[in-house]
């Protein structure tokens, strides 16, 4: 097909005559078009209304005019605006300016003086971020309010705990899911670290040397929900570091998850069976029928990989370019930025629903431990302390007699006092009480009953821990209920600020039954 010569556009810039070729067009500027018109709208509107309220406040706009504004900012929807490379360059910002332009009554001729797309669009992507923040963040404190109930309810289950993949000691799966509730809570915290530190409003700032009329930053900045304007101008617009800083954070986690994940598989195969999983959640072999597989687990962990990867692809999408605003560049870097959180959303939407259904077999984990020789450690231990060998000799003498026991077919509770009793003679030892040092050391309940420092499997300091956790995650989650009231406040204020433009409710947008 032969390319058609651009069509002469709508006025915008002495510069450029013409609009923007059809493959320009395709390729780049109407999808980026559509995705700002599905996902960034609000927050361009926003951002429209409280310059609004700003060139009211500077006796450049009359509160008339500027309701006028506002008025016509409330009409636009997803299907307002149209990418035309004729009449606004395929450009929501110039696709906006026209829509309320066309609208006015009268022409408003300061409308929109001492204004630069850069800032606007810095301002619109950085409150897409922060939202998506906030989005992702809550489905997390949902992940770990199961995670933490969930502990609580098996924090006194006997489980062999691993190392280098071999049974070590007697831990429980409360004990392992507070592990992963505590890693939830310090996502959490820097998360919100994160929100805090992209909470910084680029209005303002203009094409990047600041602008030449005296907006008030600090007031646009609390009226869009920022806690604060962006301190430097060439930051506010040529930075984006949120993007990265974010989708780091999303990586960091899906590497974590995908560990917790792995555990899950593994007890779940038949070589463990430990857990199980309603068959709703579960999958089927087509040629062997004595499988239930879980699909769910292999989906989460394979999902956690994709968070690495979006967040190398917004570095390598910023890597080389000089510290200036080059706005395209930003946007092609985040292209993926969404994908990132949608990903992240799902695979804890996923672990959240495999937690709260997770069925853990307590006769399968108490048959392991008690087969298992998981009380070596603490043989070693009461040989030392209460026979007074010592510490490495008692080593080797456990070592000696858990080796011969498991060669004669003993199970480890209640032993072979005689064995043990030979192990210790090898090195000149004599015991007392051979017999009472293996049924306390092999006993299961024992296991988990003996542990003293702050921290451990034992259930109650589990508990003390889960009741810690429970604290942590109410104190996070009001934080972020305080953000999103900051947010909710500012829109507000905005509101009151423009006042009802036709006599509806402010802050209403007409049509849409939404605020």
């Amino acid at each position: 097909m032969t390319s058609q010569p651009p069509a002469p556009a709508a006025e915008l810039s002495g510069r450029i005559r013409g609009g923007p070729s059809d493959l320009l067009h395709d390729e780049v500027l109407a999808p980026q078009f559509r995705f700002e018109v599905r996902h960034l709208l609000d927050h361009y509107v926003a951002v429209e209304k409280v310059l609004a309220a700003e060139y009211v406040r500077m006796d450049l706009l009359t509160a008339a005019e500027a309701r006028a504004v506002a008025a016509l900012l409330d009409e636009v929807g997803p299907d307002t605006l149209a990418a035309r490379p004729d009449a606004n360059m395929s450009d929501i910002a110039f696709a906006l300016e026209r829509h309320v332009t066309a609208g006015l009554p009268a022409p408003v001729p300061r409308w929109h003086v001492d204004r630069s797309r850069n800032d606007l669009q810095a301002c619109a992507q950085t409150m897409f971020g922060r939202e998506q923040v906030a989005r992702f963040a809550a489905a997390l404190l949902d992940l770990c309010a199961v995670v933490l109930a969930r502990a609580e309810e098996t924090r006194e289950l006997p489980m062999p705990g691993y190392t280098h993949f071999q049974a070590a000691q007697i831990i429980t799966p409360g004990f392992h899911l507070s592990a992963l509730a505590e890693h939830l809570l310090h996502t959490q915290r820097r998360l919100l670290h994160t929100y805090d530190g992209m909470n910084a409003c680029p209005l303002g700032a203009g094409a990047m040397a600041g602008q030449e009329l005296p907006w008030d930053r600090v007031r646009m900045a609390r009226l869009l929900g920022f806690d604060r304007p962006q301190p430097n101008a060439l930051t506010a617009v040529a930075s984006r570091r949120w993007s990265a800083e974010a989708t780091a954070e999303l990586g960091l986690l899906g590497a974590a998850l995908s560990r917790f994940t792995t555990d899950l598989l593994t007890w779940g195969g038949s070589e463990y069976g430990f857990l199980e999983l309603p068959d709703e959640l579960s999958g089927i072999s087509s040629a062997m029928p004595q499988k239930k597989n879980y699909p769910v687990l292999e989906r989460v962990r394979g999902r956690t990989a994709h968070l690495a990867a979006f967040h190398t692809d917004v570095l390598l999408g910023q890597r080389n370019t000089p510290f200036c605003n080059l706005v395209e560049v930003s946007k092609e870097a985040g292209t993926h930025v969404l994908a990132a959180f949608d990903s992240a959303h799902g695979t804890v939407r996923l672990l959240t629903e495999v937690v709260r259904r997770l069925d853990f077999r307590a006769d399968r984990m108490r048959a392991v431990c008690a087969r298992e020789y998981l009380g070596g450690f603490s043989l070693a231990n009461a040989l030392a302390l209460t026979e007074g060998v010592p510490w490495r000799t008692a080593q080797v003498v456990a070592g000696k007699y858990i080796v011969s026991a498991a060669t004669a077919g003993v199970p480890p509770h209640p032993g072979a006092p005689d064995l043990l009793t030979r192990a210790a003679a090898e090195h000149a030892l004599t015991l007392a009480d051979p017999a009472g040092l293996l049924a306390d050391a092999f006993d299961v309940d024992r296991g988990l009953a003996r542990l003293a420092s702050e921290g451990s499997a034992h259930p109650e300091a589990v508990a003390r821990a889960l009741h810690a956790q429970r604290d942590a995650h109410e104190e996070l989650r009001a934080a972020w209920n305080l953000r999103a009231g900051a947010v909710r406040a500012g829109a507000a204020e905005t509101a009151r600020a423009l006042g009802p433009a036709d006599g509806t409710e402010p802050g209403h947008r007409p049509g849409t039954g939404e605020r």
